[in-house]
């Protein structure tokens, strides 16, 4: 069974722990774990099945880490690869850009040819705009978590999730 690539970014440290919390309900020897802020493109190669996650930042801002890293993600080749998206936000404190930086992780990949997988309902939710929603509203591109508004939810978000993805990713 190949493994799975779950890249993420953290300043905070709250998707540093989503992130663990997706490996260990996953399966740990199913998971390999790789901070941005220290991983390179060619790291993406090794894999056929990845995660990728990272917190929405004030006005619709990327993550440090992947702000550094954003010119070589663009340039990733995800052909052949299905690829999650997760993300963090506060819906009421940033309702207009609620997720938007996993939104913009989850087209740069699919315009580069990743077949996406893990799309969440938004039910649940209040916000205004989102770069992270389908064109019909009804779904995020990944998994939204709300660790200022909702942390009580976000253990069965995740379980949820994971359940979904590794049915998708056919684990």
């Amino acid at each position: 069974m190949s493994k799975v690539g779950l890249f993420y970014g953290t300043d905070t440290g709250n998707t540093e722990r989503v992130a663990d919390m997706i490996k260990e309900k996953m399966g740990a020897d199913l998971v390999e774990v790789h901070d941005v802020a220290t991983a390179s493109a060619t790291d993406f190669a090794q894999y056929d099945k990845i995660i990728l996650g990272q917190p929405t930042w004030y006005y619709g801002e990327l993550q440090s880490s992947w702000d550094d890293f954003w010119d070589d993600f663009k340039g990733i080749d995800f052909t052949g690869k299905t690829v999650a998206c997760f993300g963090l936000g506060d819906q009421a404190d940033y309702s207009e850009y609620f997720l938007d930086a996993m939104g913009m992780m989850h087209d740069i990949a699919v315009e580069n040819g990743a077949t996406p997988a893990g799309y969440m309902s938004t039910e649940g939710f209040e916000f205004d705009e989102s770069k992270a929603v389908t064109e019909d509203g009804e779904f995020f591109v990944g998994l939204g978590i709300d660790e200022d508004q909702q942390p009580e939810l976000t253990e069965k978000r995740v379980t949820d999730w994971v359940a979904q993805v590794k049915e998708e990713f056919e684990l």
